[in-house]
């Protein structure tokens, strides 16, 4: 007897009656019960040939119609930027990258530049100083000195000072670059793991 996925029942010809606890009984003309696994079935009771495999279509999309006069559902809802979050840095350091070289300029304005380009976020001035912090360790990091990315204070509070010389564009381009592609890689995941991309 060949067993296949599908119902608990076995072949007819058998004289089968009833299962009880995955095990074939009442068998008329079979010389013992005959265990049953759950979840198989003899291909007996589905035919004497083997089953058609099932093909998925091809197309499982709904196919949608036009509707004349509808509005764009495509509005983007609101996020309030958190640390940590590479989508929210993208934004920072991409606009820390088109500040003026070598000139102090207060958060509290990056902050304020930042929400009024992204209308549809909520930068706070701790999300921007903690961008600025990391921004500072990688620097730190490439070139072993803290002049390229100065994070200062005066009388209205926390100050950004970007160092004006030639290494400071290629190299904060590459940092934009990185965030950006570690935002590209989470949507790649959460678009497999939603089934948007097979």
């Amino acid at each position: 007897m060949t067993a296949v996925a599908g119902s608990r029942t076995t072949r007819a010809s058998c004289g089968v009656r009833g299962i009880a606890g995955g095990v074939v009984t009442g068998v008329s003309h079979c010389s013992r019960s005959v265990p049953l696994p759950d979840g198989l079935v003899s291909d007996g009771m589905l035919g004497s040939g083997a089953p058609e495999p099932v093909t998925p279509s091809e197309d499982s999309l709904l196919a949608l119609r036009e509707t004349p006069d509808l509005p764009d559902p495509h509005l983007q809802p609101p996020t309030v930027a958190e640390s940590g979050d590479p989508f929210a840095a993208v934004r920072v350091v991409h606009l820390v990258a088109r500040l003026p070289r070598g000139t102090r300029v207060r958060v509290r304005d990056i902050v304020d530049a930042l929400n009024a380009e992204y209308v549809d976020w909520s930068f706070s001035r701790t999300v921007v100083i903690d961008v600025i912090l990391q921004l500072q360790a990688n620097w730190m990091a490439d070139y072993r000195n803290v002049e390229g990315i100065v994070l200062g204070e005066d009388e209205t509070g926390p100050t950004l000072t970007v160092e004006d010389t030639s290494r400071v564009d290629p190299w904060i381009v590459r940092q934009v670059e990185r965030l950006a592609s570690t935002c590209r890689e989470r949507l790649r995941v959460f678009a497999i793991e939603e089934g948007a991309t097979p």
